[in-house]
């Protein structure tokens, strides 16, 4: 109970007027030990993180309009955010708003051997999602917390509602090979988390970009992103939300088999951005169902200090059981 009035408390606190970027991320830092306790190492490597950084928090103050506040999302929910928590989830993956990754028809909640996060980093309901950060980043960051950044079978696992053994075609040799044909494999049964055809108005993804955003840059581009957990339908059959719309997210493409976050591996792959942004209801960019994968847009390898950063970015954690 008190956990859960600190998570009632720490979202109503909106931003101030003028708020600072720093002064923005003190707040979801805040937040953050309210809903997940980290231990006091694990947030300062947090706070290291986001401070060598730069740019990575909710979006750039100064020009970001989020089109609906945490207590407008409050509103929205049926018993309001805390009713997300699934507490047998809790227990079997060790945190709050986390939820098993495991097959429906042949295993239970319990057989899982991997958890993910509900809702986008930093996986509180109603918080906006952490948009500017380095797939380099995201890794790290998620490791701060005890986590792992997901493998993209992972991630369309959760989205499709089973998650299947990976199948990853190393032997074909490049990434573009490797997608050409995951995408022929899985075109003709072509899922959204919410069903068997996109729909408009399911997601949170009828915002718009700033006016002045045209090279994507942090000084022109606002985050205009909704609360996480904002649209209650969103959410695939395994109960993890905004996989469509809000913020695309950074995961793990293996090349090879020690190259798997799912595996133990923390050399990883290339990068890999699944799912859509805050704008596809208004202008449907590309594919965003559940196991498609993405062409090699800025690619490089996760863990290099230049992987991609931008405005409508962000990512969710995964989480190995034991």
């Amino acid at each position: 109970m008190i956990r859960a009035l600190a998570l009632v408390a720490a979202l109503l606190a909106g931003p101030a007027p003028a708020e600072t970027l720093k002064q923005q991320n003190e707040r979801l830092f805040r937040q953050i030990e309210a809903v997940h306790a980290p231990r006091p190492a694990e947030m300062a490597r947090l706070r290291e993180i986001f401070a060598r950084s730069g740019f990575v928090g909710q979006g750039n103050p100064a020009i970001t309009r989020h089109p609906m506040t945490p207590a407008e999302c409050r509103q929205r929910i049926p018993g309001g955010p805390e009713a997300y928590e699934d507490r047998r989830a809790t227990r079997i993956c060790g945190d709050r708003f986390m939820v098993p990754l495991y097959d429906p028809a042949t295993q239970r909640p319990e057989d899982a051997t991997a958890c993910i996060d509900q809702f986008e980093f930093p996986n509180i309901p109603c918080a906006y999602p952490v948009v500017w950060v380095k797939a380099r980043e995201a890794a790290q960051i998620c490791a701060a917390m005890g986590k792992r950044i997901c493998d993209a079978h992972e991630w369309e696992g959760a989205c499709a509602g089973a998650l299947e053994p990976p199948d990853y075609r190393f032997d074909l040799g490049s990434v573009a090979a490797m997608r050409s044909w995951h995408n022929r494999k899985y075109a003709a049964t072509k899922s959204w988390a919410y069903g068997p055809a996109y729909k408009k108005g399911v997601c949170a993804a009828n915002s718009v970009k700033s006016s002045s955003c045209g090279g994507g840059g942090f000084n022109s581009c606002g985050s205009n992103t909704y609360p996480a957990g904002s649209f209650p339908g969103c959410v695939s059959p395994l109960g993890i939300y905004d996989i469509h719309g809000n913020a695309a997210e950074h995961m793990n493409l293996p090349m090879a088999p020690g190259q798997m976050a799912s595996r133990g591996s923390t050399e990883l792959g290339v990068t890999e951005m699944k799912g859509s942004w805050f704008i596809f209801d208004r202008y449907y960019a590309h594919q965003d169902w559940c196991r498609w994968r993405a062409p090699y847009w800025h690619g490089s390898r996760v863990m290099s200090t230049g992987s991609h950063a931008n405005y409508h970015l962000g990512f969710r954690c995964c989480k190995t059981v034991e």
